[in-house]
């Protein structure tokens, strides 16, 4: 026993994996322990926080009244029927909804670069991403997701789609990849207010903004504005591209057809180099010395 310890790397967990594998065990952990406290801090005051999802989900549903009243005068909107934009919708809102449950928090790491707090957070034995990332984790905001699920399963009885067991799993598939590559970008645009600390909007641009964007088929938007979406930040992976495959539909960029399930493979990519970005703002980080 005591050999086990004495070979344990710094920051390593006796009877713990080492490496890599150790320093991401130790964030999950960490993140867990921290996401439990919160969680049991809210629902100390049930009533309220029920309250408050509600709100949240009345909140988030108007995005979806407002597509429901431009249905009632019109019978298509860029070549999709209602229950297309509604799957568009769907798939869209539950991905950034789980991506910002879990990480929503990120968006105050610029404040605490500004007030020196998270100098707190570098002394403490566990990975800095997870500590900010579990920070006043909001359970609240469940309540996005919820709406955006109910109104993707109401798209998936309305469509009219020759459903096989390959359609079903790819829908699964892209809800979990696009919340990996929504994820991503929260980390990323968290990572770059160690630079620019004043630059929430900027991270917002690309989440809240992106998620409004893919709520919405690509036929509406200019071919430059779908090239950027696809090739320079990959939102297009979040729902389209997969979303075309799905709806029987052809890509405006006409790409190849394995293109539409490449979701995973992108979000991998994009979580690879959020992590990169990530370490290299936090080496670059100097503390405010209070």
């Amino acid at each position: 026993m005591a050999e086990g310890a004495a070979g344990a790397g710094p920051g390593e967990v006796p009877g713990r994996p080492g490496g890599r594998a150790g320093v991401l065990w130790q964030g999950l952990r960490a993140y867990g322990l921290v996401v439990a406290m919160w969680v049991r801090s809210t629902m100390a005051y049930r009533a309220s926080f029920a309250m408050v999802v509600l709100v949240n989900l009345l909140v988030s549903g108007l995005e979806f009244v407002g597509i429901s009243i431009m249905f009632s005068h019109v019978d298509v909107l860029g070549g999709f029927g209602f229950a297309e934009v509604a799957f568009l919708y769907g798939t869209a809102t539950t991905a950034f909804g789980i991506a910002d449950l879990l990480l929503g928090s990120l968006q105050r790491i610029g404040a605490r670069v500004r007030d020196g707090t998270v100098d707190t957070l570098l002394v403490r034995p566990a990975p800095v991403l997870a500590q900010a990332a579990a920070d006043r984790f909001a359970l609240r905001r469940v309540g996005r997701v919820v709406q955006g699920l109910g109104v993707l399963l109401w798209s998936l009885t309305r469509l009219e789609v020759d459903w096989t067991p390959g359609l079903a799993v790819l829908v699964v598939v892209t809800v979990v990849a696009g919340s990996l590559i929504f994820g991503a970008l929260l980390v990323a645009g968290a990572a770059f207010q160690f630079w620019a600390q004043d630059a929430s909007e900027v991270q917002n641009a690309f989440t809240y903004g992106g998620n409004t964007l893919l709520q919405y088929p690509p036929t509406l938007f200019a071919q430059e504005l779908v090239r950027g979406v696809t090739f320079v930040v990959p939102l297009a992976f979040v729902n389209w591209l997969p979303a075309l495959r799905v709806l029987g539909r052809d890509d405006p960029l006409g790409l190849p057809g394995w293109a539409d399930f490449l979701s995973p493979a992108v979000a991998l990519v994009c979580c690879a180099a959020a992590g990169w970005v990530w370490r290299a703002a936090l080496r670059g980080h100097r503390s405010t010395g209070s």
